[in-house]
C-alpha cells in the first residue's frame, strides 16, 4: 500500500511515541526532559500538518480517518501515563481523561456500525489543544512559580473541557445509541 503525506506524518507521529516516552522516563542525555518536550511538540505539530494537508489535497483515506485519532489518543494517553510517575499529573485526572476517550471511541464505533460519522467537535478540539499544552508544560517543569501556577491552571482547564467536550459529545449524538441496525 502506498502512504499519502498525511499518513506518513500520522505514522511518523507514532513512531515518535517511544522516543518520547524513553527521553521522559530515563534521563539518558542532560535535559532529556526538553528533547521529550520538543518530540512532543513535534508529534503534535504532525496532527495539526496531517488534517489540514489530507482535506487540502483531498488526500482523506479510511487508513488516516482510524489512525490519526488513534495516533492522537496514544501520543496524549502515553504523555499523560508518563507524567502520572513523574509525579506531575494524579492518576485520577487521567483516569477521566482517558475514559473520556473510551466512551467517545465506543460511539463513534456504535456510529460506525450505523452508517453514521462523527466529526470532532470545537469542544474535543479545544480539549486537545488545552491537553497537548499542559502536557508539554508540565514535560518542561520549569522551576518558576508562574510556570508551576500555569501548569495547576492548564490541567483543570484540560480535564474541565474534556468533561464538557463528553457532555456535548452525548447530547448531541444520543441518538446513535437508539438507532441500532
Amino acid at each position: 500500500m502506498k502512504m499519502n503525506l498525511p499518513n506518513k506524518l500520522t505514522m511518523f507521529r507514532v513512531i515518535l511515541i517511544p522516543f518520547f516516552v524513553i527521553f521522559l522516563l530515563y534521563p539518558v542525555v542532560p535535559y532529556s526532559n526538553y528533547i521529550a518536550a520538543a518530540i512532543f511538540i513535534v508529534a503534535s505539530l504532525t496532527d495539526l500538518a496531517d488534517g489540514k494537508i489530507a482535506r487540502k489535497y483531498d488526500l482523506v483515506t479510511n487508513f488516516g480517518k482510524f489512525m490519526d485519532p488513534l495516533a492522537d489518543k496514544l501520543l496524549v494517553c502515553s504523555a499523560m501515563i508518563c507524567l502520572i510517575e513523574t509525579g506531575q499529573l494524579a492518576a485520577w485526572i487521567v483516569v477521566i481523561i482517558i475514559s473520556r476517550e473510551f466512551i467517545i471511541s465506543g460511539f463513534r464505533l456504535v456510529a460506525s456500525d450505523n452508517g453514521v460519522v462523527i466529526a470532532a467537535s470545537y469542544w474535543g478540539k479545544f480539549k486537545t489543544t488545552f491537553q497537548m499544552l499542559m502536557i508539554i508544560v508540565l514535560i518542561l517543569d520549569i522551576d518558576m512559580q508562574i510556570f508551576r501556577i500555569l501548569g495547576v491552571l492548564l490541567t483543570y482547564v484540560a480535564l474541565a473541557l474534556t468533561v464538557i467536550s463528553l457532555v456535548d459529545y452525548v447530547i448531541k449524538n444520543k441518538q446513535i445509541l437508539k438507532e441500532q441496525k
